[in-house]
């Protein structure tokens, strides 16, 4: 074989090769997303896969329209917000009452504090992890990169519903997010805090 079929049998070996790592990449995010709802790692649920105008979106509103608002039942949704970084970011209420099946909106600030632009996304979590697959939202910002200029400021809203097959004992609910600066290091999932275990100091008397 001459030294150019030699030439193109390379080239193609190449092109196959960069074609498999173009396909991989793409299914990177799907694979994630899918572990993420196995394994319980930074629990997902359904509706933070959707786009507008998917089969998931359009679930998620079937979803709402059958649900049935309970109003024999109130849940405590509390909002937490975790940054990664110099920057400002918020829920615009810390906790709200809400009824299993009812729609109910809370809207996120953000603000980008530097004096350089930045690609920012957000990471959530819930608590306790059995209210993951109940807790589905019709809108939010979530897994979303989003590009602040300097002092920028953002609002986004997350648009839930509480599913009424929830358990009874979870009266609370916790929705956390992590937001972090894209390109560094994806943070872990927020955990509560280890409580604090202050040191005890004994006094002892003297004998007389």
């Amino acid at each position: 074989m001459n030294l150019r079929g030699e030439n193109l049998k390379m080239v193609g070996k190449l092109a196959v090769v960069t074609a498999g790592m173009f396909c991989f990449g793409y299914a990177l995010v799907p694979i994630y997303k899918a572990i993420c709802e196995i394994t319980g790692i930074n629990v997902l649920s359904i509706s933070e896969t959707q786009v507008p105008g998917s089969a998931k979106s359009a679930q998620a509103a079937q979803v709402l329209r059958n649900s049935q608002v309970d109003t024999s039942r109130t849940i405590t949704v509390e909002f937490d917000a975790n940054v990664r970084g110099p920057w400002e970011f918020k829920p615009e209420k810390r906790s709200m009452q809400v009824h299993p099946g009812e729609l109910s909106t809370v809207m996120y600030e953000f603000q980008n504090v530097q004096n350089r632009r930045m690609a920012a996304q957000a990471i959530p979590s819930y608590a306790p992890k059995q209210a993951a697959g109940h807790f589905n939202k019709l809108e939010c910002f979530c897994f979303n990169e989003y590009t602040l200029e300097p002092g920028e400021k953002k609002a986004w809203p997350v648009a839930f519903v509480i599913d009424p097959k929830l358990s009874k004992d979870v009266t609370t609910i916790t929705l956390s997010y992590t937001f972090f600066e894209v390109g560094g290091k994806t943070p872990a999932a927020p955990t509560a805090p280890l409580a604090v275990v202050k040191p005890v100091t004994v006094v002892t008397g003297t004998g007389s």
